[in-house]
């Protein structure tokens, strides 16, 4: 897309932050708040995120619950809900992260998927239907779902046939969150003329956290009491992951640090208050404000594209709403007056 002469000289002097960002100003303060790797494993067990391998046989909240009460703390929260069977990454906020678990639940999913059928289609039907159910599909959530059962459209990313035999089908499916994959498999048989069924599966990635990074909440356990017990916290903080993480799909703007207080307090963020902004940020995103150490302050719900705050970089204007305050106030000083 070619940018206008405008637009290419404002960019001009705003400046370029590599490939994602666009440098408005420079955030030049003192030197408040720290960066997140900095945090401590006191401050992890109130903050943070553990990515989970969970096994068959507890709920997503079971899950949640126990790695509270092992690890001793008042609440936690889960980045999207697996059936009691199916396995795999289960992201589990501590703390204040649970105010961000909202984004985890909404965020892209990986699954491997074992589905059987009574008589097999061949090899070619099946390929053909997974090529027509990539792309929006309808679904309705089943009678045993927490949410409200009605029609909804769901995106499916990518659909890779593994293996293929007379009794079944294993496949990678990369999809939209809150994409039900038992559903998926009985709209494939009805569309194949044959029933077909979810026979086992196994959440591979959940937003940035994929499988490998997960850990077994008896894992999680030994770590916290070793902790505990000798006071060598190396091996729980790899495990405690900064909140941070959770975000780092969604745009996000920078923060100067004289107006971080000023959201704290739950002033929205305008132009005269911006440091950078992502190139992708676009209206209406769910997008991170941060501070110029990588915390972050608060989730906002963008009023203007990157390009239109580049364009009004020496104006005002109000550049996103606030939705949910994540700092605690006084993080950094107030350098702001009441009206």
């Amino acid at each position: 897309m070619m940018l206008s002469n405008q637009f290419q000289q404002v960019v001009f002097l705003v400046g370029f932050l590599g490939d994602n960002l666009y440098r408005i100003s420079d955030n030049i303060g003192a030197s408040y708040g720290s960066p997140p790797s900095k945090r401590s494993v006191e401050e992890l067990l109130q903050s943070s995120v553990v990515i989970i391998n969970k096994q068959a046989g507890p709920s997503s909240h079971q899950v949640a619950a126990w790695l509270r009460d092992s690890f001793e703390i008042k609440l936690t929260g889960h980045g999207g809900t697996l059936d009691p069977n199916v396995t795999g990454v289960l992201p589990i906020s501590l703390g204040s992260a649970s105010k961000v678990i909202k984004v985890m639940q909404k965020s892209a999913k990986e699954y491997l998927c074992l589905m059987n059928y009574k008589r097999d289609p061949g090899l070619e039907k099946i390929s053909k239907m997974f090529e027509k159910f990539t792309g929006p599909i309808y679904q309705i959530p089943p009678f045993q779902a927490a949410v409200k059962r009605e029609l909804r459209i769901r995106r499916i990313y990518e659909i890779e046939l593994l293996e293929h035999n007379s009794h079944n089908t294993l496949f990678r499916v990369l999809c939209e969150g809150g994409t039900y994959i038992r559903n998926l498999c009985e709209d494939i048989g009805s569309a194949l003329g044959i029933n077909c069924w979810m026979e086992q599966l196994i959440r591979t990635k959940s937003g940035p956290f994929r499988i490998e990074d997960s850990i077994t909440l008896v894992e999680a356990h030994d770590m916290y009491v070793s902790w505990k017990e000798s006071g060598d916290s190396s091996k729980l903080s790899k495990i405690l992951r900064p909140l941070e993480e959770m975000l780092v799909d969604i745009p996000s703007i920078e923060a100067k640090d004289s107006a971080v207080d000023a959201i704290c307090h739950g002033a929205d963020l305008g132009i005269p208050g911006v440091a950078s902004v992502s190139k992708r940020m676009k209206r209406g995103q769910l997008i991170s404000i941060n501070s110029s150490r990588g915390e972050t302050i608060a989730l906002a719900r963008a009023t203007l594209n990157s390009e239109e705050i580049v364009e009004r970089a020496n104006s005002k204007g109000k550049v996103a709403k606030l939705e949910r305050v994540i700092m605690k106030r006084g993080t950094y000083p107030r350098e702001w007056k009441s009206k």
